[in-house]
Order: C-alpha cells, then structure tokens, then sequence
C-alpha cells in the first residue's frame, strides 16, 4: 500500500470533523472520496498534506508514518494537493505557476522533463505560457493547477473537487486527463468530487462519508449500483 490512513480523529475547535477514518490506497490506483457538503473529505486530504493536525491515529506513506511532518515535508516525499477552488497565482503567468509547483527540486533535467510532461496533457497550457494565470477561463485555471501539482513529481496527488464550476464539456475533459495521470504516469489519486457517478467511474474503489465517518466502501462498481449510493448521490 502507497499510503494508509489508521483510525485518524481530526478536530476543529472542538468539534470533531472526523470520527476515526481507517483507509487504504493501492500504489497506481485511484480511490475516490464521495459525501455531502460537510462529511470530512477535504479535512481528509488536507490531514494527508499536513494542513490539519490529528487529535489521534496514524498515516503512514510509503511505509513510512508522516503525521508529524511538515507539509514541505511531505511534498518533498511525492504527495501532491490540488486544492478546491484552483487557487492559481493569478498576475503570475503560466509558466510561472508552473514552475512555482517544482520549488523543492534542484534536478534541472528532471524538471524540463516534468514541463514536457504537463504540456503533453495540457496542451492550452503550452499555447499559454506567458499569459497571465487570472486571465484564463476557469477549465484552464483548473487543468493550471493540476499541471502545478505534477511539477512536484509527485508518487501521490489529492484532488479537490476539480470539475468543480467547469462545464460539462471540460468535465469530460478532466476526467479523460486523470485517468492518463493515473495510466500513463503512474500516479496515485485520492479523487474527492460532487460528481459521484463520474467519480466513482474514474476509480477502482470508493468510500462513502457521512459526518465524518466512513459508513459504505467498496469497488467503485458496486458502488454505481448500490440503492443508497444511488439514492443519495447519483440522483435515483
């Protein structure tokens, strides 16, 4: 397992955002995170990259436990955020923001080579590169900070809801663009996203949160079937 999450408590103030969440991922997989508004996944991700400190639990990643380290740190290891929202630097251009997701690396090759990489699956971002991040239409915004995220070379990258507000034509889009991540480069994703049933066809497994507990997981395709995933999230 690339990454395991072990009876993990979360607070904010004093309430508890999660409940004791115990989860498992497979080196090249996706796994995908579904619930409303408010049920833990963000905390989940956010946990993952050091941004939230646990109250009790462990996470470890490549055998190796992490919760106490830094978020450099834990960048600096392979793990990879996407925040929701995008949050590019937007009067930075796009090769700027880009650039700004290899911070921590001093392999000049390996980052030329990373760039040829992000142009590969985002070609706009090539077309655009002087352009100033805050100019570009909210698809390109989105596919600006996943290409940041993959300058890290990350072994592992969280998504935060990254169809969020795009249209159905670039939901598509992304969703082709993670799965070539995943296949092509090897990467493992923790895809949190509102899309359920877009999301739980990307992944090989899912889990279902509900105030801040895991209460359903399973194979992504007995998810798509399942009466209460079906009920709750994929409209009937």
């Amino acid at each position: 397992m690339i990454l395991v999450l072990k009876n993990i408590v979360v607070h904010y103030e004093k309430v508890r955002a999660l409940k004791g969440i115990s989860l498992e991922l497979e080196e090249k997989s996706i796994v995908t995170l579904i619930g409303a508004n408010g049920a833990g996944k963000s905390t989940i991700l956010k946990t993952i990259s050091g941004l939230k400190q646990l109250t009790a639990g462990e996470i470890w990643f490549l055998a190796r436990k992490i919760n106490l380290l830094s978020p450099h740190t834990i960048v600096g290891m392979g793990i990879a955020q996407v925040p929701e929202g995008r949050r590019v630097f937007p009067y930075m251009s796009v090769f700027e923001n880009l650039l700004m997701g290899a911070y921590l690396r001093k392999d000049r090759e390996g980052i030329q080579k990373d760039f040829e990489t992000v142009y590969r699956h985002f070609p706009v971002l090539n077309q655009r590169k002087n352009q100033a991040s805050g100019s570009l239409s909210g698809g390109e915004q989105q596919m600006l900070a996943m290409g940041r995220a993959l300058m890290a070379s990350p072994k592992l990258l969280l998504l935060d809801e990254p169809s969020l507000g795009l249209s159905p034509v670039m939901v598509k889009e992304i969703g082709r663009i993670i799965t070539n991540i995943n296949r092509g480069e090897g990467v493992s994703i923790i895809l949190v996203e509102q899309n359920a049933r877009m999301a739980l066809k990307l992944s090989s497994q899912g889990h279902v949160l509900e105030t801040g507990r895991i209460v359903l997981s399973g194979p992504s395709i007995d998810l798509l079937r399942n009466d209460h995933v079906r009920q709750a999230y994929l409209g009937g």
